[in-house]
């Protein structure tokens, strides 16, 4: 028992599948009859936390046969592989409420047990009867992603095979039915979530509607957001991640940084960390960030170690005052390179000379002028005679001016800066590349 913040609180270590059984989420999607305490469920988000604790899952099942002092499975180990190692795995408490059972708690039965050595108070043993539902305040998202992994868990071990869609996991070639190992493996999953392997429960006593209301706004409004640099920099759980961090850092030597400078005069040569993961996104994923990324995309990884060591040979890339040097330095044209990647070597429909066209690419990036004096990146600034002039046959290559904003940026003191939005920006970008390289057009049938 203890007092957050001078109010009664249990502290509960239940096993999962017990929690599961015994708590209750009152959402607009609940039923009729029950006071709304939370919001809509997101079963994007809960999809995410199922997966999330399904990895947990097979952690703990290893542990649970170590403490056995039992062999651990092998499958276990395959399947732990398949859906990416990370260094540690936890759930954050979760917030309840048990209601009708007066003040504070006041008509719970509960009695103390002290102490054989010194009779003090040890703990208290507190006695639910079976309508004492916990009520999620916080967590109704973690409690969704278990109902979820518990689904999958009684198809797997009752069908002896794994869910022809939407599975939370399929092996990585592919096969549905178990074989014996597998099989092992999942009924030792299951047991761990009935016995040692545990949910943190913060259980508040006898709070009205308005109370619980409260108590879900406080928790969910008052903490303050991760900063996405620091969130990537400690995160050792996504593939992509660490491909930066191993590869792209520690071996091809790429200065990244979570500390973003905004005088060029004063810049090292690093990129961004969040704009390399969002860089990577686009070429390993066309996505514009990481968090759907499994573990299968690090058949993609010697690709993009190409790309990078490529645009590493860009000159002025990663040195000194670099933004000043080639605007390759900034993060829009990193990811117009890495779309165009994208489109010639992962894309669902790639050309006949795709991997031809991706040679082009790769072995043109270093010898394209990427100086802030390259007047293509000023064409929408140019009056229309001289872009003719200039970049004859450019205007097959980009989209029209009718269909949306083409301003890029602006060249002021010799230096081009391209804007913020970059979603709008980088396709452009990537079409000039691919007019300069002669590469096919997107806006043609033959890409």
């Amino acid at each position: 028992m203890g007092h957050n913040l001078g109010e009664r609180v249990f502290l509960l270590q239940v096993p999962m599948k017990e929690f599961f059984k015994i708590s209750e989420v009152a959402n607009e999607q609940y039923r009729e009859g029950i006071e709304i305490t939370q919001r809509k469920l997101d079963p994007v988000h809960a999809n995410k936390l199922a997966l999330y604790i399904l990895k947990g899952l097979i952690s703990s099942a290893i542990n649970f046969k170590k403490a056995q002092k039992a062999p651990v499975v092998p499958a276990l180990l395959d399947i732990q592989e398949n859906l990416g190692r990370q260094p540690y795995l936890s759930l954050q408490p979760i917030v309840v409420n048990i209601r009708d059972i007066g003040y504070r708690g006041g008509k719970l039965r509960a009695v103390r047990v002290l102490s054989q050595e010194d009779s003090t108070t040890a703990c208290f043993k507190v006695y639910l009867a079976q309508n004492n539902i916990l009520w999620v305040i916080d967590g109704q998202h973690r409690r969704e992603g278990m109902r979820l992994v518990f689904e999958f868990l009684e198809h797997v071990l009752r069908h002896h095979a794994y869910p022809k869609k939407k599975s939370l996991y399929t092996p990585l070639d592919g096969h549905l039915d178990l074989n014996p190992d597998e099989l092992q493996a999942w009924q030792t999953v299951l047991e761990s979530t009935k016995t040692f392997c545990t949910v943190s429960v913060e259980v508040h006593l006898g709070l009205d509607v308005d109370e619980e209301r409260q108590l879900f706004h406080d928790l969910n409004n008052l903490g303050k957001k991760v900063d996405k640099n620091l969130a990537l920099k400690f995160d050792s759980s996504n593939p992509i991640n660490l491909f930066i961090k191993e590869e792209l850092i520690d071996q091809l030597g790429i200065k990244v940084s979570d500390i973003e400078q905004k005088d060029w005069s004063k810049d090292d040569g690093s990129v961004l960390l969040k704009d390399m993961s969002a860089i990577n996104a686009i070429l390993l994923l066309n996505k514009t960030n990481i968090s759907t990324a499994s573990p299968e995309v690090k058949d993609k990884f010697p690709v993009a170690k190409q790309f990078w060591e490529s645009v590493k040979a860009i000159d002025g890339f990663g040195e000194d005052r670099g933004k000043e040097k080639t605007v390759a330095m900034q993060p829009v044209v990193l990811k117009a390179l890495a779309k165009l990647v994208f489109d010639f070597k992962f894309a669902r429909k790639l050309p006949e000379n795709a991997n031809h066209l991706y040679h082009i690419l790769l072995d043109g990036i270093s010898d394209l002028d990427f100086s802030h004096n390259n007047k293509i990146w000023q064409y929408y600034e140019m009056p229309e005679n001289e872009r003719d002039r200039l970049f004859p046959g450019l205007k097959a290559y980009l989209p029209s001016e009718e269909t949306g904003n083409r301003d890029l940026g602006g060249f002021n003191a010799g230096l081009m800066r391209f804007g913020a939005k970059h979603n709008d920006i980088f396709p452009i970008i990537g079409d000039m590349i691919r007019y300069q390289l002669r590469l096919p057009s997107r806006h043609t049938a033959s890409i």
